[in-house]
């Protein structure tokens, strides 16, 4: 009998262990850190073995095959130990499409694939296909793969699943746009990032679609190179003919090859210039699919927008506050900026990438009034920054960082949360972040 071994024990790896175990395999899970109880109730339910706060080197270096959970880096002890025997290293997406043959919508970027995903999701859903949500959003895919089953499948992948995935195809891949995001996970080499995200278009033939933004530099490079029997269908802003949707006269024009058709900017009901991009990708997408055009007009229309990205909080004493947590990267929190309209009060920190603060430097000059720095180590933020702004100062928690926001704002400012960093050096999670926001935004009143 083959041997799994899984690493790590969310909700990634958990979904690969049991549809492991549901295949025959005699399967093995470890994780470094504890396990949440929901997980060992599932493991356990399933017969699956599993550790947790440690690696029993011998167990996992016994592995036919070893699926590694996404936030696990190459440059782990235990990934060294094996890469040295050989022993082969897949996703759980690479694992989990193995036993699919339903149609993979797979969606990345370094900004933007959330809402798309989600946003995806909901036109087929609200157009009656049997579809289910996975990868970094939704259900671990795997799971899904071994306990319901569903025809289409719409997935948000980062270019950490995408670096272990192999023979896995998406009959349609979408790359929304590409900016520098974890180089310490790619020896600090965009080169490296750029080729992870593009894996995404692996294995495509001429039945499948690419789908991708046509202005951002990056990919226009990359494309240069780009060997790919897939129909491109780009999108853009303006009108470039190449552009399967685009905007024209105040509306979205999309043209899959099935018949041209348009939907009011208007009627977009997620708003600013970053969410048009979404929504035309995630229209081209569903036109691909075949989805009737009014169910998709009507899906743009009434879609809610995605907690943690760009959403309201409340307006205390004439100050609107703004949860943009999710926004882990410089081009996130440009595209926040891009839709402030107002004088804005911006916290800013938390785990550097490598970040270059050069990207957003005008719009802060030009719109932030205000800049409360909430990390462990501001010292980068403080050598880019200061001078540039009237005030910066720091917090150390996220209630000292909204109530120094409170005293620096004014009626008819906004406060923003969009920290261009990762989460890690206060916060659990980036909706952890969020939550501790809205909480301490609540308690304002």
């Amino acid at each position: 009998m083959k041997r799994i071994v899984v690493l790590g024990g969310g909700e990634s790896g958990t979904g690969a262990a049991v549809l492991a175990k549901t295949k025959g395999f005699e399967v093995w899970l470890s994780d470094m850190g504890a396990i949440k109880d929901k997980y060992k109730a599932l493991l356990n339910n399933y017969g699956i073995e599993w550790e947790e706060k440690q690696h029993t080197e011998e167990k996992i270096l016994s592995a036919d095959e070893v699926i590694k959970s996404p936030g696990i880096p190459d440059k782990a002890p235990i990934m060294q130990k094996i890469h040295s025997k050989n022993i082969p290293v897949i996703s759980e997406i690479e694992f989990a499409g193995r036993y699919t043959d339903a149609k993979m919508v797979c969606i990345t970027g370094s900004n933007g694939k959330t809402t798309t995903t989600l946003l995806t999701y909901h036109i087929l859903q609200s157009a009656g296909l049997n579809v289910g949500l996975a990868g970094n959003v939704g259900k671990s895919l795997a799971l899904q793969v071994a306990t319901e089953h569903h025809d289409v499948y719409v997935i948000e992948l980062s270019s950490f699943q995408l670096d272990n995935m192999y023979e896995f195809k998406a009959n349609v891949a979408v790359i929304m746009n590409i900016t520098p995001d974890h180089l310490d996970r790619y020896d600090y080499k965009m080169e490296n990032y750029v080729a992870a995200k593009f894996r995404i278009t692996q294995n495509q033939t001429s039945e499948d679609s690419f789908v991708f933004w046509q202005d951002d530099p990056i990919i226009a490079a990359q494309l240069r190179t780009l060997k790919t029997e897939a129909r491109m269908l780009p999108f853009s802003e303006h009108d470039t003919h190449e552009a399967a949707a685009y905007i024209r006269d105040g509306k979205m024009v999309v043209d899959a090859g099935n018949g041209e058709w348009e939907i009011s900017r208007d009627k977009l009901s997620l708003k600013g210039l970053h969410n048009l991009y979404n929504s035309m990708a995630a229209a081209l997408s569903a036109s691909i699919l075949d989805i009737k055009k009014d169910a998709i007009r009507k899906a743009l229309a009434d879609f809610q927008s995605v907690e943690h990205r760009l959403e309201y909080v409340d307006t205390v004493r004439g100050v609107r506050y703004i949860n943009d947590s999710k926004a882990t990267n410089v081009n996130s929190t440009w595209y926040a900026l891009e839709s402030m309209t107002q004088p804005t009060v911006l916290i800013l920190g938390g785990k550097d990438k490598g970040n270059d603060y050069s990207e957003i430097e005008q719009f802060v000059k030009q719109k932030v009034k205000a800049i409360v720095c909430l990390g462990v180590d501001n010292t980068k933020l403080h050598n880019f920054f200061d001078g540039k702004v009237p005030t910066i100062t720091d917090a150390g928690s996220m209630s000292e960082a909204v109530e120094k926001c409170s005293q620096l704002a004014a009626e008819g400012d906004v406060v923003l949360l969009s920290p261009c960093c990762a989460s890690f050096d206060l916060f659990k999670s980036y909706e952890d972040r969020g939550e501790q926001f809205k909480a301490c935004v609540k308690n304002l009143k």
